[in-house]
């Protein structure tokens, strides 16, 4: 129970892992962890044929995936048992005052209160949980809701990236996170190799949680619909583990033993990953085999490049990753290697960040066309491979 004055309000504790949830989910990491210790084996070529050589190699690459899936499912685990939440109510005035705002635009609140996660890394920014319901058929937006809760309470509100996009006329939970300080606005282009139809390069803007936003392109290897496929595979391997989360390292690593490992035919693509913390402006750059990527700050360009080989290379070393501060008014700007290559051959490899350093464009998506038509312009109109230029306008929001 929590009290305040003279009123007694219970707070649903339905949002707070119990003692009993959490044995349950350490006894589910107990057995990940003993599963992968049973199926892992030391690695031993005893004297057999070549082809049994190779099959029982074959064999130990698969289990090793499996355990090391197994064991970070089993830290996943543990880390949601080891979080603990500190409930903090509203103060009467204050709450009264929500319900009543809120029964007015025809939404019926059960309960309201913040919940502070703690864990042994670090502090976590506080969520709004409500508990409510919409008394008209057809609901309202979060959005909306997020709004008025930010106008009653003083203090700025986006639902959760898990939050549903409706409040209808089921009860339930709805979690409200504070806004970011800084929104990426994305820009495109690309060009499909001559004499094919669709382009081996995809790229994929993912916020698995708010706050978070990972921008994925990948190259796959050739051209076409097969290039286009494995690109692909890439890019949905890699929003199901973040979605279901793996932090960026770990997935990227599984990918890759994921798909050296796999039965299916499957061509070599590169990955390249940019993760941005919207909070605090802090950038990640990792990269399996992809071009360098450029960070435009003004006229002053710094170009990444990060030296590692394409996914489905199963002993390749994981890649360093490279760590930026961004500020407002920054750009990222990613690409194919179609790109690279199509000035490279034409000895103007070092134009381009000159030509970003000079650009005054501040329109993502204008500034992508005129780097493609740069890059078009210097292999004289010719498309010798995929190009696909992605930039990303960091704008601070409040």
């Amino acid at each position: 129970m929590v009290w305040l004055g003279n009123r007694e309000r219970k707070v649903n504790r339905e949002a707070v892992l119990t003692d009993y949830s959490k044995r349950r989910l350490l006894t589910y990491a107990d057995s990940f962890k003993e599963l992968a210790a049973g199926l892992s084996f030391t690695y031993r070529e005893d004297g057999e044929d070549r082809q049994q050589v190779l099959e029982r190699r074959r064999l130990w690459e698969k289990q090793q995936v499996i355990c090391k899936n197994m064991n970070e499912m089993s830290n996943i685990l543990c880390g949601v048992a080891a979080e603990a939440f500190q409930l903090e109510s509203i103060p009467d005035r204050k709450y009264r005052r929500v319900i009543q705002a809120l029964h007015q635009e025809r939404l019926c609140v059960k309960d309201l209160f913040f919940m502070q996660s703690h864990t042994a890394a670090k502090e976590t920014r506080p969520v709004l949980a409500v508990r409510m319901y919409a008394t008209k058929s057809s609901g309202i937006r979060t959005d909306e809701v997020a709004d008025m809760l930010s106008v009653l309470l003083d203090h700025c509100f986006v639902a959760s990236a898990t939050c549903p996009y409706m409040v209808d006329k089921e009860e339930k939970y709805y979690f409200f996170v504070e806004e970011p300080v800084f929104m990426v606005m994305p820009g495109y282009a690309r060009a499909i190799r001559e004499n094919e139809s669709v382009s081996g390069d995809n790229y994929a803007l993912i916020e698995s949680v708010k706050g978070q936003m990972t921008v994925l392109l990948s190259d796959g290897m050739g051209s076409g619909e097969k290039a286009c496929e494995d690109s692909e595979t890439v890019l949905d391997l890699m929003e199901k583990m973040l979605e279901a989360g793996y932090d960026v390292d770990t997935a990227m690593s599984l990918v890759n033993s994921t798909l050296a490992v796999s039965e299916a035919s499957y061509n070599m693509s590169t990955l390249d990953v940019c993760n941005i913390d919207l909070y605090s402006g802090m950038c990640r750059f990792r990269k399996m085999g992809a071009a360098a990527t450029f960070l435009k700050s003004n006229a002053y360009v710094e170009q990444i490049q990060i030296n590692s080989l394409p996914l489905g290379v199963f002993q390749s070393r994981d890649s360093e990753a490279v760590t930026r501060e961004l500020i407002e008014n920054d750009y990222i700007i990613m690409m194919s290697d179609g790109i690279t290559d199509a000035l490279a051959m034409a000895g103007s490899e070092e134009l381009l960040s000159s030509y970003l350093a000079d650009l005054r464009e501040t329109n993502p998506g204008e500034m992508a066309k005129k780097i493609l038509q740069l890059a078009l312009m210097h292999s004289n109109g010719r498309i010798m491979d995929d190009m696909t230029v992605v930039v990303l306008g960091i704008f601070r929001v409040r």
